[in-house]
């Protein structure tokens, strides 16, 4: 608006004195984006007069003409210029063309435009709700009308609406180019908060990702497979292993709904993981209603892994018996638990749900503890006995020979509890 005042302030002090054929389709952008003015200076060769025929199109072509050159095309003047600049100003304020709102055709349109009316007729320029925050301000709408007012000598002089766009623009010279830097502006920054939070919400996933891959793998395994590292299988010299499973769980899987069956086993291994979390032991697995720990891997903490076994088994032991089963709050829940130390080979299986898996003698000779083992007690072997004896604060029970499937006769014990 401001480039179009100018342009026509300039011409109005120019030998041509007037545009006399502004409208909003002589606007031109240059490459520059600088607005500039056209077709000044011409004479219309299409004349409407009072019973002419004139086209659709003919007659929307006159929508910016001032009502007193429609009547007399010798009454071309500044003010009548400045009627055509309220119908622009009209389309850049509301985007759209001047009486599209009516149902009246052009040619009616200009007729009523040109014989008068009373209040004449000009585009509707309440549009919006009033309480719409993008309706169209009140000091628009009043230069508006201002402009297209009926008499000419009531229409502003350009000067004057040059000096009220000034003031509508803060003292500010804007044009196009400082418009559509402020647009970009506002968009980058728009852009940068969307950013923001989309690295945000990014990060979130990325903590939570992690999270679970280090609930699936150890640690330092889970971290060398995120930097594409190559894990390679490695022996531990000494590690300890616990197995368990629930005591009859056949029979109480027979009598209960496999919903029954999951929320158990989910009731059951919850308690055992807030409880193996305290300790410096890692979980290897769950298939079904077994449990298998180990300790001493995959970071070694010297002989320290069969005491973090054996506290870790005493507080399950204790806890499961105040365990009760949602569904069967008569039945007592029991588990067997079995303890094995001695070495193990370990590496990370699959490229699909990749798994830390544990293999040797060893995981076979504590999974045996287990299925010897008693209801409600913990059963060891002789080499975790060893290990537990050294530090002479557990109490411990032998249990004699036992002819162990593949392993021949062995001598286990059981784990009583701690002197402490």
């Amino acid at each position: 608006m401001t480039d179009i005042i100018n342009g026509l302030d300039y011409i109005h002090h120019s030998p041509l004195r007037v545009h006399s054929n502004l409208k909003s389709s002589n606007c031109l952008v240059d490459n520059r984006w600088v607005l500039k003015l056209t077709d000044f200076g011409m004479t219309k060769n299409n004349h409407l007069k009072k019973n002419s025929v004139s086209g659709h199109l003919l007659h929307k072509d006159y929508f910016w003409t001032a009502p007193e050159v429609l009547r007399h095309e010798s009454h071309v003047s500044r003010k009548a210029d400045v009627y055509s600049v309220g119908i622009i100003l009209y389309e850049l304020v509301l985007r759209i063309q001047p009486y599209e709102t009516t149902s009246d055709t052009p040619k009616d349109i200009i007729e009523i435009v040109k014989n008068g009316s009373c209040p004449p007729l000009r585009p509707n320029t309440s549009l919006k709700d009033p309480d719409d925050n993008t309706g169209i301000p009140v000091h628009i709408i009043a230069l508006m009308e201002s402009c297209w007012a009926e008499e000419s000598d009531n229409r502003p002089e350009v000067g004057d609406i040059k000096k009220t766009i000034i003031r509508f623009n803060n003292g500010r010279k804007a044009n196009i180019v400082d418009n559509m830097i402020v647009l970009l502006e506002r968009y980058a920054n728009n852009l940068e908060e969307i950013v923001d939070q989309r690295t945000s919400e990014l990060i979130q996933e990325r903590r939570k990702s992690d999270m679970l891959l280090k609930r699936m793998l150890p640690t330092i395994i889970a971290d060398k497979l995120r930097r594409n590292e190559l894990v390679v299988p490695e022996m531990f010299e000494s590690v300890s292993i616990y197995f368990s499973d629930i005591v009859g769980f056949t029979a109480i899987a027979t009598i209960s709904t496999a919903i029954q069956i999951v929320d158990l086993l989910n009731d059951l291994y919850t308690i055992f993981d807030n409880i193996i979390s305290r300790y410096d032991v890692y979980k290897v697995e769950t298939i079904g209603d077994a449990y298998m720990v180990v300790s001493g891997l995959p970071e070694r903490n010297g002989d320290r892994h069969i005491t973090e076994i054996a506290d870790m088994s005493l507080e399950i032991l204790q806890e499961i018996k105040s365990f009760k089963i949602a569904h069967l709050p008569e039945e007592q829940c029991a588990i067997r638990i079995g303890l094995h130390t001695g070495p193990c080979a370990a590496g990370v299986v699959g490229l699909i749900m990749p798994r830390y898996c544990l293999f040797g003698d060893t995981v076979n000779m504590a999974s045996r503890m287990e299925t010897y083992g008693q209801a409600c007690r913990i059963h060891i072997s002789s080499t975790t006995a060893q290990g537990l004896q050294t530090t002479e604060r557990y109490c411990l029970c032998e249990r004699g020979e036992l002819d162990v499937k593949g392993k021949g006769k062995q001598t286990t014990f059981w784990l009583l509890g701690k002197q402490d």
